[in-house]
This record gives structure tokens, C-alpha cells and sequence, in this order.
């Protein structure tokens, strides 16, 4: 059953298995971090990676070249989506 929603305080749990926490905590240790400091330091990166990601679009030359043909030179707006503007249509 969910809980209730508590107020966002910042706090993450992570249940790991107990070698996997070893793992962890031993790599945290050599590099001289507490375990949060080398979750984030290595897992905020990736985030921000996975983010600009899935936000950008990546398009290849020719891709890139027939968007800015069609920006300069756009095709004519067909006769049903004329009709419904100077009627006045908008969507819900």
C-alpha cells in the first residue's frame, strides 16, 4: 500500500544488497567521500546526461538540411487545414 505523501525533504532511500553497499561504501572510502557524496558525484553527471538526452534532437546533415529547405521554402497549407482556420477552428 503507498504511503502517505510526506514533504520532499531531500532524503532518497536505496535498499542495496549488503556486498553491493560494501562495494559502494569501500569505493567511497578510497576516494575519500561519504557514500552520498560518491553516489552524486558519479550518478549526477549521468542524470544530467540522460536529461539533455531525451530533451535534444539530434538530426544528421541531410536531416539538417531538408528542415532549413522546408523553414525557407514551406510547402503550401493544404485546402481542409485552410478551410478550418478562416473557420475558425481551434483544438479542445
Amino acid at each position: 500500500m503507498p504511503r502517505a505523501h510526506a514533504p520532499d525533504n531531500g532524503r532518497v532511500e536505496l535498499r542495496l544488497r549488503p556486498e553491493d553497499k560494501a562495494t559502494l561504501t569501500r569505493a567511497a572510502s578510497l576516494k575519500r567521500l561519504d557514500l552520498t557524496g560518491y553516489i552524486l558525484g558519479n550518478m549526477l553527471p549521468k542524470a544530467e546526461a540522460d536529461i539533455a538526452e531525451a530533451e535534444r534532437l539530434m538530426l544528421s546533415e541531410r536531416d539538417s538540411l531538408r528542415v532549413l529547405a522546408l523553414l525557407e521554402n514551406p510547402p503550401a497549407a493544404p485546402d481542409r487545414l485552410v478551410r478550418a482556420a478562416k473557420a475558425g477552428f481551434t483544438l479542445p
